[in-house]
């Protein structure tokens, strides 16, 4: 390595070094450019990445998930009307919809001001930053994580717990949280976690500290939503379903049944997503030339 080279490597690393400490900075982006974001970091600089290509799936779309479509329907209308509303957590099976129903809920209401932040896991410790950034804008907010779960240790998961009722600051009027996850308390749980349990005198069984700060986090959260896996039915109507609305005639759609059981059969599941997979690779098979 050259002196020259060797002079350049040094200085590329005092740089980075410079620039960890320095504070961050949050570009402010063009409200009208978009309905859905994205948090991104680069460096010390953070921000808004506008979604060009939003999500068009309605709550038409999303099948045998009616009570759990009225729920979160409901609370962000009476959000997006300036209501009290509560944070949600969507828990259970996977690709019975959780996600979808979020986006959903912005394929309803962004022409009434609601506006969608997608934030990743690993950046859950910026909460406190995007919450400022946006506490003053006259949209209502979703902060949206989807498949949300933690491990021992992380970051982000204090920052959660603070972001949705932890915090000595008021919370915020125009933003709430909605995470998915196929976790119900969002941390592993292991069997020497059961250690914790005692009996008191009067025979109740009380859970340790390690269990309480586990579950801590999913009750902060005021309205929890369960999934559950769809019945061999439920499953072909979605099959059914999303058939239709590939211009597959009645007769393809019956004739389509049988195979449709074997596709969820080869992947172990008999999900929507798996059902909209099937419904896609049919539809395009059929009109293949």
């Amino acid at each position: 390595m050259s002196q020259l080279d060797h002079f350049l490597l040094r200085a590329e690393q005092v740089l980075n070094r410079v620039e960890a400490l320095l504070p961050e900075v949050v570009s402010i982006p063009d409200w009208e450019s978009g309905t859905a974001f994205r948090w991104r970091k680069r460096g010390t600089q953070a921000y808004l990445q506008v979604v060009k290509h939003v999500s068009k799936i309605s709550f038409d779309d999303l099948q045998h998930v009616s009570q759990q479509k009225k729920l979160i329907e409901q609370n962000t209308r009476q959000f997006v009307h300036g209501k009290p509303a509560n944070n949600v957590l969507l828990t259970g099976a996977r690709g019975t919809g959780k996600s979808s129903l979020i986006k959903a809920c912005l394929h309803e209401f962004a022409s009434q001001g609601l506006r969608l932040i997608e934030v990743d896991k690993a950046d859950m410790a910026d909460l406190p930053d995007i919450i400022e950034l946006i506490a003053e804008r006259p949209e209502k907010f979703v902060l949206f994580c989807d498949d949300l779960s933690f491990e021992e240790g992380e970051p982000g998961y204090k920052a959660l717990k603070v972001a949705l009722d932890g915090s000595i600051a008021a919370q915020t009027e125009n933003v709430l949280i909605y995470a998915s996850s196929n976790r119900r308390h969002l941390m592993p749980e292991k069997m020497s976690d059961n250690a914790g349990y005692h009996h008191a005198d009067d025979g109740d069984l009380h859970p340790g500290e390690t269990v309480e700060e586990k579950i801590s986090l999913s009750e902060r959260f005021g309205l929890w939503v369960s999934f559950y896996p769809f019945k061999q039915e439920d499953y072909l109507d979605i099959v059914g379903y999303w058939l239709s609305r590939f211009a597959c005639t009645t007769a393809q759609i019956e004739t389509a049944r049988a195979e449709a059981l074997r596709w969820a059969l080869q992947r172990g599941s008999r999900s929507g997503r798996v059902a909209w997979q099937f419904a896609r690779d049919y539809a395009g098979r059929l009109n293949s030339p």
